[in-house]
């Protein structure tokens, strides 16, 4: 009777409690648990800004079938439970992905996502925010969070700002040297404009480079366009070069990977002898390849780059197709490590190079005009020899300008440019002022910004324009058009910088433009540092596009502030203090002006351009304006956390090829918030100066003209390299083919890494990788072609 009992009153209770059962199991979410590595694969652990658009973004580029071996599974984990749209990324996906709910400030969230034995953890940011710093405070504390929970993951975090990197530093178990690496937003977007103020359109082959696409060429599709697309097929690839480079300089080994390998060798991984940290070196001269070297290569995908490893010259000397030359069995191969380099493979070329270094010094001791830096001077010939070298400055820069007027020093790390403070007062300008002021081959910058307004980090712009593998008299002026008040915050960053101005205006003023001379700049970078709306976001980019438009639409006088080669003073200078150098005839028309205008938006970009018939749906990356480099916007960096994280070097590299040559140490001096510090004039900082830089080079004239007429790419990739130690890198090229000068409506776009056999227009423009040279160039490199 008991036991009767018994069983009606729990199986009661039991009833009672079903409801209560039943409404615990439906409120359990379908993302908790704990992710469980069933295959054995590798896992990376990715958080922070998690949404269908940024997720989606990065799966496309990060499980792109051009990589080789994507044998990772990606967990997301985020607060929130995914949105309808973002449910269908993951199912069709759901092999490779896994997605959990979680906090990474939790532990035992963490431990659910097995952090500790993922292969790494990234952490994307929201590139949109309106408050930049408190989103890089917010992925800040999930790294000291992640790295207090296990210290040795490594981590890869997408800041917002610059001067929040220095946070970084202070978390105890943070260590680049171990795989930890900050992709910083601001620093990038600048770096790659301040290039592009160098190299017209050298931000859109970079931001090709890292990202992972995949070409298809089209019957349908204008020749310009096929071009492109082609060039934007090309990512960047490591590969250990084979014993056969052993011994080679890098001229001889990029000559031999291009011409007989089809690839493009930009630059090898240096171990130095005291057992330091390897460094890259772009380009570098003189050195000879050790055993075992690690190049950084252009191709199409990473199966052509391991042709660097497997070539054999006893092999494979004779063997005409790339494409066949696949590892060998030699037994050659092992005792390769003494080899001898290889000869030099002119027989390959179309024609017979020409000696254009005798060309070239002909030309200057038969010219009537005394030459300097490529250009025309005034100044008497017998007054540039006589250059007197003060303690301290190097001699090259001690014939260039008159130290009574200019005191020329480099920072402490011998990277950059310095001058002593300045206030902001003294750089100011009056439209009065500006008008006075011989402002010609400058940078103007024309900023939109509220006074509290979110520092965007103008240093990051200049600083790579101030570069001290740069003689100082190649500098370009740069003058800021915007608010004083928003300007005076950012000083303290730039107030060591020297060759800047600022005139308080408005960059849609267009009698602000011209009396900046916007029609003789070199170029024109539109930015904005203002908060972009939440009510609608499309209309973020409206003053960019309106400042834009309305210098397109400007008309000049031809022959204003174009000066007369003849000037009564030998020795001109400008009220700013530099002298006068005469190297750019002024645009006409504004649509002429060269112009590179950044956005928020992407989808903004189809109002850039009037003319252009892109799809109002067309990806950036396919829409004239970008192809032009006429556009950059920030979203093409999402690219590079898969890049990182495939490649740790690849950062790297890019970043020492956009800065200018910011390093560690530099960062740590940054990192104290007292801006660059002056340093005397060592050898060993004056060394620093001998690093490779950007370029671009016409074939309309000067000692490469003869390339321009009908011969190959392979032949100015030879020539330049064996001739003047440049590395041809691609071409900007007319977008009519069909025009054989540079014509007043002409738009231009980019060609990266051409095929071997691809022909040459007169009036093309090279990309080229140039060492620094102490003496001054025959090339005018600053010199912009409309």
């Amino acid at each position: 009777m008991f036991l009767i009992l018994f069983i009606l009153v729990g199986l009661a209770l039991f009833a009672s409690s079903i409801p209560e059962i039943i409404d615990l199991i439906g409120t359990r979410s379908k993302y908790g648990g704990c992710y469980k590595n069933e295959r054995g694969r590798r896992h990376i652990v990715v958080c922070g800004h998690i949404t269908y658009e940024s997720v989606s973004h990065f799966l496309k580029d990060f499980l792109h079938e051009d990589r080789e071996d994507v044998d990772v599974e990606v967990v997301f984990l985020h607060r929130a439970e995914p949105d309808l749209e973002f449910e269908g990324l993951l199912k069709r996906q759901h092999t490779r992905v896994k997605y959990f709910q979680g906090s990474l400030m939790n532990a035992m969230d963490l431990e659910r996502a097995k952090v500790h034995e993922a292969d790494a953890c990234l952490v994307l940011a929201n590139k949109y925010c309106p408050d930049p710093d408190a989103e890089d405070a917010a992925n800040i504390m999930r790294v000291i969070s992640i790295k207090n929970y296990s210290d040795d993951i490594r981590v890869i975090i997408q800041l917002m700002q610059y001067h929040n990197k220095a946070y970084l530093l202070n978390i105890p178990s943070w260590d680049w040297k171990q795989g930890d690496d900050v992709i910083c937003l601001a620093e990038l977007k600048l770096g790659f404009i301040a290039q592009s103020c160098l190299a017209p359109g050298f931000s859109t082959m970079m931001a090709n480079l890292f990202a992972m696409r995949s070409f298809k060429t089209s019957p349908d599709m204008a020749a310009w366009q096929n071009d492109y697309l082609q060039g934007t097929g090309c990512e960047m690839y490591t590969e250990t070069l084979s014993p056969t480079f052993t011994g080679m300089t890098f001229s001889q080994a990029s000559e031999l990977c291009f011409v007989k390998l089809k690839l493009l060798l930009l630059a090898i991984e240096v171990k130095p002898e005291d057992g330091g940290d390897p460094k890259i070196s772009i380009n570098p001269r003189r050195s000879k390849l050790p055993t075992n070297t690690v190049g950084f290569f252009i191709a199409q995908s990473a199966e052509e780059v391991k042709r660097a490893w497997f070539y054999c010259k006893a092999c494979h000397e004779d063997v005409k197709d790339e494409n066949l030359i696949k590892k060998c069995k030699c037994k050659h191969l092992a005792n390769k490590t003494g080899a001898t380099p290889a000869t030099p493979f002119s027989a390959a070329l179309s024609k017979p190079l020409l000696n254009i270094k005798n060309s070239v010094m002909a030309k200057e001791e038969n010219g009537s005009k005394p030459v300097m830096n490529g250009r025309p001077t005034n100044k008497p010939a017998d007054q540039q020899k006589n250059g007197k070298m003060e303690v301290g400055i190097a001699d090259d820069q001690a014939k260039d300008f008159d130290f009574a007027k200019t005191e020329m020093k480099y920072d402490s790390t011998g990277m950059f440019h310095w001058t002593p403070a300045r206030s902001i007062e003294d750089c100011i300008l009056d439209r009065n002022q500006a008008a006075m002021t011989v402002l010609n081959g400058h940078v103007v910058v024309c900023l939109f910004a509220d006074p509290d307004s979110p520092l965007i980090g103008l240093r990051n712009l200049v600083m790579p324009l101030r570069a001290s593998n740069f003689h100082y008299h190649e500098l370009k002026h740069v003058v800021i058009v915007g608010a004083v008040d928003y300007i005076r915050r950012e000083w303290k960053t730039l107030q060591n910088l020297p060759k800047i101005s600022v005139l308080n205006g408005s960059p849609l003023s267009r009698a602000d433009l011209r009396a900046v001379n916007v029609n003789l700049c070199d170029m024109c970078v539109i930015l904005s540092a203002k908060v972009p709306s939440n009510d609608d976001p499309t209309l973020a980019d409206k003053e960019a596009i309106l400042a834009s438009l309305n210098i397109k639409a400007m008309t000049f006088d031809d022959t204003i502030g174009v000066l007369n080669q003849s000037s009564n003073a030998p020795d001109a200078m400008s009220p700013l203090g530099s002298p006068i150098v005469l190297h750019r005839k002024g645009s006409v028309y504004g649509s002429n002006v060269p112009m590179i205008t950044e956005l928020v938006n992407d989808s903004n970009v189809q109002f850039l351009d009037q003319d252009d018939d892109d799809d109002p749906d067309t990806e950036l990356y396919l829409t004239q304006p970008f192809a032009c480099g006429t556009a950059f916007a920030v979203s093409v960096l999402d690219s590079l956390m898969s890049t990182t994280y495939f490649n740790q070097n690849a950062l790297t590299l890019i970043r020492s090829l956009i800065t200018g040559g910011a390093t560690p140490e530099l960062e740590i001096i940054l990192a104290e918030g007292a801006g660059l510090r002056g340093g005397y004039s060592t050898p060993d900082t004056l060394s620093h100066r001998d690093r490779c830089r950007v370029g671009q080079i016409s074939l309309s004239d000067g000692p490469l003209a003869t390339f321009g007429e009908g011969r190959k790419y392979q032949d100015l990739f030879v020539a330049s390299l064996r001739n003047y130690g440049m590395l041809c890198i691609g071409l900007y090229r007319l977008r009519d083919a069909a025009l054989t000068t540079v014509d007043a409506t002409s738009k231009r776009y980019v060609i990266t890494n051409p095929p071997f056999d691809f022909g040459l227009l007169p009036t093309d423009q090279v990309y080229v990788l140039l060492p620094f040279e102490r003496k001054q160039s025959r090339f005018s490199f600053s010199e912009t072609e409309v």
